[in-house]
């Protein structure tokens, strides 16, 4: 016999009888589709939708659930994430039921999918989570009139770490079958003015995939949405706002309001307009390289063969290169022999041109690097260079280490640490080498000169992103080339 988790906000938060229920998720759709031609455009991947009562959200994620139509019956499987309101879990819980049932029908549980994310130490089955839960309730009406027959992995999310939760998402996320709905209202209960000025900064966050600049007053479902940021960094997602209001703009007074707001999150492919502003420097970084990474690769080639004869960085002549290597940037040069590090040096932060910075920081890494003793003629041939070119420093906000942990994007963050006169810098590409956030910060310490497990009120860290280019030098009786 099936276990079926029977509705249990029907009546209340949307309408319970099927007929009325299902002409009030069309009257919100079309009224969606009419004001702003919500049926343009490509299919999401991932979407973030409010869930309050159908009179005072139903608006708002109607604009998201719209433009959900042209996927219908390739859409099969929906993954939906919402946070705990009545019982709480420690990570996140999954459904021990074989359906939910709404008034307009059962919705099938998508068994395989669910023992897969089982498996995973922060999910676990545990139906009190879901037994009087709205927040994944309320979309599913939405989804039945938009998809029409799918199977659903729900999942109430409580206590857990953002890359917990992107986590979970990496291993539903499957292919254009499989849609993600994050569940999430925005501030609680203020004045309308109010509201409306945290709510566009929440917004601000959430274009920006920035899920350490939303705190915990500013989303009841900010955990799942920051997990959702955290993996769209990651897979490099694409996201349009395409509606913020309140209770107050919708169905209610302006005294004491919620906010509520609907994105959409798309893969490279389905993109309907350029990645997001704040990855713009490491796009341009990427596509500088890609134009001028081998120019670069040369410099450092020969500022090591230079330092070898003259000890001293080679000369650069700026008017020799490229407009771009002119420009001020900062960049590391990293020597490996045999795969081991032989050698690393760089800039945190622009300070010369991009070409000068790289002759001096290949000549340093080869010869002033206090950790390795001076590169030898004899270690020239077949060493491997890299070179890469960093984004300007953003400063990070945390409460405490776990905060800090959780806002760190393993193999996307460049990390600079600082208390007092303590300071250290990984590149993005140490987090091959120590994949987990707590091991990366522990060493990262140590290089400081701190212990692994320090804190104080005064720690700080700023992060930055990387785009790398790589070679191997090669010596003849002639000159020194990389390939």
């Amino acid at each position: 016999m099936n276990a079926i988790r029977p509705a249990a906000v029907a009546g209340r938060f949307y309408p319970g009888n099927p007929r009325e229920l299902e002409a009030a998720v069309r009257r919100y759709l079309a009224e969606a589709t009419a004001e702003s031609a919500t049926e343009q455009g490509p299919v999401p991947k991932a979407i973030i939708v409010p869930h309050a009562g159908y009179v005072y959200s139903g608006p708002v994620a109607a604009t998201a659930y719209a433009r959900l139509a042209p996927a219908r019956g390739t859409i099969t499987r929906v993954v939906l994430l919402g946070p705990c309101h009545r019982v709480p879990v420690r990570g996140l819980a999954l459904s021990g039921a074989d359906a939910f049932a709404t008034p307009l029908g059962d919705v099938p549980i998508d068994r395989d999918t669910c023992t897969k994310l089982a498996e995973l130490r922060q999910v676990e089955v545990f139906d009190a989570s879901h037994d009087q839960e709205h927040s994944l309730e309320v979309h599913l009406p939405f989804l039945q009139v938009v998809l029409g027959r799918f199977n659903l992995v729900p999942l109430a999310v409580g206590d857990a770490a953002e890359m917990e939760v992107a986590e979970v998402l990496e291993r539903a996320w499957d292919g254009p079958e499989t849609l993600i709905v994050i569940s999430s209202d925005l501030s609680h209960y203020l004045l309308y003015d109010a509201a409306r000025a945290i709510d566009a900064a929440t917004a601000q966050a959430i274009v920006r995939l920035d899920g350490g600049a939303i705190g915990r007053d500013q989303a009841c479902g900010r955990v799942p949405v920051k997990g959702l940021l955290a993996l769209a960094r990651r897979k490099g997602l694409s996201v349009q706002q395409v509606d913020l209001r309140n209770s107050g703009d919708t169905a209610g007074s302006r005294d004491q309001v919620v906010g509520y707001g609907s994105w959409l999150f798309f893969e490279e492919s389905a993109a309907p307009t350029k990645k997001r502003g704040e990855d713009s420097a490491l796009a341009k970084a990427r596509g500088m390289l890609k134009r001028h990474g081998g120019a670069l690769l040369g410099i450092a080639a020969r500022s090591i063969a230079h330092g070898l004869a003259h000890d001293r960085p080679v000369p650069v002549a700026l008017d020799a290169v490229a407009e771009e290597l002119r420009a001020h940037g900062a960049a590391f040069v990293t020597l490996k022999r045999n795969g081991n590090l032989r050698g690393c040096i760089g800039s945190p932060e622009a300070h010369r041109p991009l070409a000068a910075d790289v002759a001096e920081n290949a000549y340093r890494a080869a010869f002033k690097d206090p950790r390795f003793p001076r590169l030898g003629s004899h270690e020239q041939d077949g060493l491997d260079l890299s070179v890469s070119v960093l984004t300007a420093p953003e400063p990070m906000h945390f409460r405490d280490q776990k905060d800090l942990l959780a806002q760190l994007r393993p193999g996307e963050d460049g990390l600079i640490i600082a208390d007092g006169p303590a300071r250290a810098l990984f590149l993005p590409s140490v987090w091959e080498q120590l994949p987990q956030a707590e091991t990366f910060l522990a060493h990262l310490k140590r290089k400081a000169g701190l212990a692994a497990d320090h804190w104080s009120a005064a720690f700080r860290a700023h992060r930055f992103a990387a785009a790398e280019v790589k070679g191997a030098l090669k010596v003849d009786d002639r000159h020194t080339k990389f390939s």
